[in-house]
C-alpha cells in the first residue's frame, strides 16, 4: 500500500459538480493499493498517518502530529500510485489491486483513521474526482508499506 500524505490548510473533492469530502487544516492522502496488500499493510499505512510529525509546534519546528493539531483527513482511493513508469513512456498498472481488494482495504484504511478519533472525510470509490488543495509547505510525505522508499 502507497500514499502520499500532503499537509494542508484545506482540501475538497467533488463528484459530478457536487462536494462529495471537504476538510479544513490536516491531512490530504492519496491511497493506492498493490494487489498483495493485506491488513498488516493497512495497520502499518495507518499508523505511519497517525505519528507523521509534520505540523510546526511553538517553536517552528515540525514536532506535532495530525492528532495534536486536532487536524482532519481527507483520503483518496488513487490506484494511480501503484504505477510503475520505469519503462517507456506508459505506465503498467499491473501492481494494483482489483477493484474488490481496493475497496475493502481503501475503506478499512477510513475505518481505521476514523477509529482514532480523527475526522474523516473520502471521496468515492472508483469515481472520476476533482481534488482541490491548498498546500501548507508545500509538504508531501511519500509512505510505502512495504518500505520501498
Amino acid at each position: 500500500m502507497r500514499a502520499i500524505v500532503e499537509r494542508v490548510n484545506e482540501a475538497h473533492v467533488t463528484v459530478d459538480d457536487a462536494v462529495v469530502g471537504k476538510i479544513g487544516r490536516g491531512f490530504l492522502v492519496y491511497v493506492g493499493v498493490a494487489r498483495d496488500d493485506t491488513a498488516e499493510d493497512v495497520k502499518y499505512i495507518r499508523e505511519k498517518i497517525l505519528g507523521l510529525r509534520i505540523f510546526t509546534d511553538s517553536a517552528g519546528k515540525m514536532n506535532l502530529n495530525v492528532g495534536d493539531v486536532g487536524g482532519e483527513l481527507l483520503v483518496i482511493s488513487a490506484f494511480a500510485l501503484q504505477a510503475d513508469a520505469r519503462k517507456g513512456r506508459r505506465p503498467s498498472f499491473d501492481g494494483a489491486a482489483g477493484p474488490e481488494l481496493a475497496q475493502a482495504l481503501y475503506e478499512q484504511l477510513c475505518e481505521e483513521l476514523a477509529g482514532a478519533g480523527l475526522p474523516v472525510a473520502k471521496g468515492v470509490f472508483r469515481a472520476h474526482m476533482h481534488v482541490s488543495a491548498v498546500n501548507d509547505g508545500p509538504i508531501c510525505i511519500l509512505l510505502d508499506s512495504k518500505r520501498v522508499f
